[in-house]
């Protein structure tokens, strides 16, 4: 089974990924947060930092484009080939509701005739190998026969699908019923991608879909991030968070902006631990340097490591099918 790492915006950037790899592994590709094409076709200077040489890393990227624009993908595309990239992701999957309402992401799905017209011209001018990430559709399940339909018109490399509508977001059961559609009516190469927290999980998706070989995870990673190797253990999880907060406090040029990429991560890092509630709320409202080190430390070396994540965004088991 090959395990993806799921994009995170604001959390799986470049300095993330490179320390994850050194400290934990387990991943065949790491996927970038999208990149998102401006009008003007010119890399931010953080673009430029995201987007580093294929051959500069020790380990697989892929980067991620988020657009409506045939002209903005291939512009996007051709800036990955020029690095060394050799696959470009699509991203027809994000909920978020300033990303939907400019028909971007799950925005893409409210018009299958757009889709489809620009799948076409992406795929007729793209150098690159092209990879999807989607969801089942915008507001309903039963909108998926279609999209399938129209996805299987095309050389897609790869097929990431979470199973969720767009209005989900990520509350609820994952539809497991139609991911066993996608299956049985693909002849795409297909990644699971949803809701996968633990080795129990991992598990459970491929005695439930041996015919897969690939499963994407993200937030269950970034709560446990050696799930994939052996499970997190105290020694390693400190020098890496150590190495991750001192790295960012350089990159930002603010203990401030890297105390608060640091609260995003212990959002879902917290969960790792026993007895954690209260020790979470008060890393979350810390707003004092020394107090956030102290507090954090406290964390990671006193409070006993659970067998198992349980992770608090998820309402349901992985195992209840809607």
């Amino acid at each position: 089974m090959n395990y993806y790492f799921a994009p995170l915006e604001g959390i799986t950037g470049l300095t993330y990924r490179n320390l994850h790899h050194k400290y934990f592994g387990g991943i065949h590709k790491y996927y970038m947060p999208f990149l998102s094409p401006t009008q003007n076709h010119c890399l931010t200077k953080k673009d430029q930092r995201e987007l580093p040489p294929a051959d500069s890393v020790p380990y697989t990227a892929i980067p991620q484009v988020l657009t409506k624009s045939v002209s903005d993908f291939l512009w996007a595309a051709e800036c990955c080939g020029d690095r060394g990239y050799s696959e470009v992701n699509l991203n027809i999957g994000c909920p978020s509701g300033t990303v939907v309402a400019k028909g971007k992401g799950a925005g893409m799905l409210a018009s299958p005739d757009h889709l489809e017209n620009f799948l076409s011209e992406i795929f007729t001018k793209c150098p690159l190998e092209i990879s999807v990430k989607t969801r089942l559709g915008l507001n309903a399940p039963n909108e998926f026969p279609k999209l399938l339909t129209i996805l299987n018109q095309f050389p897609i490399k790869e097929l990431i699908i979470h199973p969720r509508v767009r209005t989900e977001f990520y509350k609820g059961s994952v539809h497991l019923d139609r991911f066993a559609y996608a299956i049985e009516n693909s002849p795409h190469k297909i990644c699971y991608n949803g809701d996968i927290c633990t080795q129990k999980d991992v598990q459970f998706i491929q005695e439930r879909f041996p015919q897969i070989s690939s499963v994407m995870i993200g937030r269950g990673l970034v709560a446990d991030p050696g799930l994939l190797c052996g499970g997190t253990h105290r020694e390693t999880l400190h020098a890496f968070h150590h190495e991750l907060f001192d790295t960012y406090i350089c990159m930002f040029g603010s203990r401030q902006n890297a105390m608060a990429r640091m609260k995003e991560i212990w959002s879902m890092l917290i969960t790792l631990f026993d007895c954690s509630d209260s020790c979470g709320k008060k890393i979350r409202k810390c707003t004092d340097y020394d107090s956030f080190c102290r507090l954090t430390e406290e964390a990671i070396t006193q409070l006993p490591i659970l067998r198992e994540v349980k992770p608090s965004w998820l309402e349901r088991s992985i195992r209840c099918e809607a």
